[in-house]
């Protein structure tokens, strides 16, 4: 209201100046000059609708006057504004008796408190400066300046006084983990153990229950699982470029060095059996030599290793920071599924024809049963990395699970392939001699010379075939001093009992 009165008092004196005895408007205030009227309403003086004496300073402002509320308790449960005082023209007018302070914290006359550490100020739109929201910052982010909160970047976090970031601190497997002390220690019990066994075997290399093991692929076997009990040292170790290449390789390659071995092994004796099975003599199966079979594995191995040395090529292994989170930063190898894929793949393509081949020789006589031993042991195996693909590629937890993995893969294959061996050498003696591994009734393995298939020119087998009423095949043999031809024909008998004439060589 005095506002209004104020622009009547201005305008007025104005036209009292500017038209004076005219009504209306005049042409000195055609249009109206706002700042003339300024002028005008600075020298405005009257009384307020209160009673108050209103008029302006040079600045344009009118007396300060204000009434002092006090809140106040009226009765029970009733709070209300009282009216104590006032403030006009720098003069205070106040009632002590009605007045009641607070009896418990001095009063605060502030619009909005200061902020707390990791706070900024947010001020509404449209009210003053002094009045403002505290906000807290997010959880990576701190405080810049008092209204501006910052992100830090990838890897680091705010610090404790929420002014600043610093860096995560890296996480990887350590060697004080439980898991990693359960795993090195069972490691190095493996390494003992296959050292052992390796001692052993190439200590009684000469022994029937050796050689009838094809001792060279249990070699090839036995680093293959070596080369599996080191692998957890290289998963657990600490990233680096050399740990990094290590884990590329060995992996993939230790298991290929045990199933290819695996693979040649169960192929050599289903093709012997196969062979055993038909009605008429044929020639000898092709690449049964110990020596091709040791060709035939490592070119299985070389597969495996070309395989890797191309990704490796492809990818070069390093040490790189992986984010599951915000707040977290492991250090991990920069292996890509197709790093694990890949050898994973061709060691499964091996597993499978190697459990295949078991599968088919599972019914074998008694003095084959190794074959039960590989059938078992590739059940076994086939279980083991079928928990494995769901468990790596499902969890956070690749490393423990891939050392654990290739670790219990290789115990079997070193627990059921050795075990029955080791028993024989070292418990009973006795039975590691020829005559414990010679063949069965159902099949026999004659040695000869490759080229005579079933026939003999004797006229005395003649006689005897002649004589001999039941269904039989001859077998033939040749020795060549101490050294046997390495060319085997399989013959079988129906209805009677072999009879051999020759040195016989036998599969364990």
């Amino acid at each position: 209201i005095n506002a209004i009165y104020a622009m009547a008092h201005g305008l007025h004196d104005m036209h009292s100046d500017l038209c004076p005895g005219h009504l209306g408007l005049c042409d000195d205030m055609k249009p109206v000059d706002g700042s003339h009227l300024l002028d005008f309403l600075l020298k405005t003086s009257f009384m307020g609708v209160s009673g108050e004496d209103i008029w302006f300073d040079e600045n344009g402002d009118s007396p300060g006057r204000y009434e002092i509320m006090n809140f106040q308790r009226v009765e029970s449960g009733v709070y209300d504004y009282i009216n104590i005082g006032s403030w006009h023209e720098g003069l205070l007018s106040i009632d002590d008796e009605m007045f009641q302070m607070n009896r418990s914290d001095m009063v605060r006359s502030v619009c909005s408190e200061p902020c707390s550490k990791g706070e900024i100020k947010v001020i509404r739109k449209g009210e003053v400066s002094c009045c403002w929201i505290c906000t807290a910052c997010k959880d990576n982010e701190f405080v810049q300046d008092e209204f501006t909160c910052k992100a830090c970047e990838l890897g680091w976090w705010p610090d404790h006084e929420l002014e600043g970031c610093e860096p995560i601190p890296l996480h990887y497997l350590e060697w004080s983990n439980p898991e990693s002390i359960i795993q090195v220690v069972f490691s190095c019990l493996g390494i003992l153990v296959t050292s052992f066994v390796a001692f052993v075997f190439v200590l009684y290399r000469d022994t029937p229950v050796v050689k009838s093991s094809s001792r060279e692929l249990c070699y090839i076997i036995l680093a293959g699982i070596f080369l599996g009990y080191l692998c957890p040292f290289t998963l657990i170790a600490r990233p680096t470029v050399a740990s990094c290449y290590l884990q590329r390789l060995l992996v993939g390659l230790s298991a290929a060095m045990c199933y290819s071995a695996l693979v040649t092994k169960t192929n050599r004796i289903a093709r012997i059996l196969a062979g055993s099975k038909k009605k008429i003599c044929t020639r000898k199966p092709r690449f049964m030599s110990a020596w091709a079979q040791v060709v035939i594995a490592s070119i299985l191995i070389s597969l495996q290793l070309s395989l890797e040395v191309a990704l490796i090529i492809m990818e070069p292994p390093e040490p790189i920071k992986s984010y599951p989170s915000i707040k977290e930063v492991f250090l991990i190898c920069n292996t890509s599924n197709l790093g694990v894929v890949a050898p994973l793949g061709y060691n499964g393509l091996l597993i499978m024809s190697c459990t295949y081949y078991a599968f088919k020789t599972r019914n074998v006589p008694a003095n084959f049963n190794e074959a039960k031993y590989i059938a078992f042991t590739m059940y076994t195996t086939c279980i083991i990395w079928l928990a494995f693909v769901p468990i790596y590629f499902g969890s956070n937890y690749k490393i423990i699970t891939t050392s654990f993995s290739v670790s219990l893969s290789v115990t079997v294959a070193l627990g059921c392939m050795f075990t029955p061996k080791m028993y024989i050498i070292i418990a009973k003696p006795e039975r590691n001699v020829r005559s414990a591994f010679t063949t069965s009734d159902a099949v026999r393995m004659h040695v000869g010379d490759g080229k005579i298939a079933c026939r003999s020119n004797s006229l005395l087998n003649m006689f005897k075939r002649k004589k001999n009423t039941e269904n039989g095949r001859c077998k033939t043999s040749s020795q060549r001093g101490s050294h046997v031809a390495q060319t085997v024909s399989a013959c079988e008998e129906t209805g009677s009992r072999f009879q051999s004439d020759g040195s016989h060589q036998t599969l364990n």
